[in-house]
């Protein structure tokens, strides 16, 4: 493995250490550790079930974990519940998006909001949703639009927004890029950087290993729930070994 000690003198906002997840007697994950550092974006890659999702959902606290440490800003989140991990900072987008599609582009974003209560937050609820629509135009365009006629990528740009209103230091993408027209997928990660230019620290997993390391400055791949290989992005795109061995004949 490559370790270039990156942000040695930083410490990571999430450090996950040792973790094994199981389904039942199926183990999905054996071991894994990793860390992301504040302002990065870290891609996880891999084939499927590999244990990139279930990484993401035991960070989020949406399944269990079995044993070993998820660290969030030096607080252990093990055991802490998912709505409890939302309001500590850490929001996720998963897999297949799961917008409200009866309700409209507006309301999907209003209910974003929910932890906003008192005058002054509802004011940067404001402020929140004037940015999500200058970085998504197309939505400001389509706010009375009922979420079920957008298309796959005008969803995924809708979940994106509510987790960017929802707000949190840690944003986790899972396969953005899933079923969406290749020109919307470019503006997807075109966006996707931007956030990150803003101060977004962003954990991204995603099938499209090319496009997500073209953005991240740092990539671990994950091969049947383990840490198979990591290193930084613009190293593991120039070594063709390294790609055709864990990410396959398409790099």
């Amino acid at each position: 493995m490559i370790n270039n000690n990156r942000n040695e003198k930083k410490d990571p906002i999430l450090d996950i250490h040792n973790l094994h997840v199981a389904y039942g007697k199926i183990k999905a994950l054996h071991g894994v550790s990793f860390q992301v550092y504040p302002g990065e974006i870290v891609s996880m890659l891999g084939s499927n079930g590999a244990g990139k999702t279930t990484t993401l959902n035991a960070i989020s606290g949406v399944i269990p974990v079995h044993s070993g440490k998820i660290t969030f800003k030096g607080e252990n989140l093990v055991g802490v519940k998912a709505h409890t991990i939302v309001k500590k900072g850490i929001v996720h987008v998963p897999e297949g998006r799961h917008i409200f599609p009866e309700l409209t582009v507006e309301e999907n974003l209003r209910i974003a909001g929910y932890l906003f209560s008192r005058l002054e937050e509802k004011k940067l609820l404001a402020e929140r949703t004037d940015y999500v629509y200058s970085l998504f135009p197309r939505l400001k365009e389509r706010a009375r639009q009922m979420g079920g006629t957008l298309s796959g990528g005008e969803q995924q740009m809708l979940a994106i927004s509510r987790a960017l209103i929802t707000g949190g230091d840690l944003l986790l993408l899972d396969e953005p890029s899933m079923g969406i027209a290749p020109k919307l997928v470019e503006e997807i990660f075109e966006t996707i950087m931007t956030i990150s230019k803003n101060g977004q620290t962003i954990l991204l997993v995603e099938q499209n290993a090319v496009m997500a390391m073209e953005i991240s400055d740092y990539c671990y791949v994950l091969e049947t729930g383990s840490i198979a290989f990591e290193g930084i992005a613009k190293d593991l795109m120039e070594n063709d070994t390294i790609a055709r061995a864990y990410l396959g004949e398409s790099i």
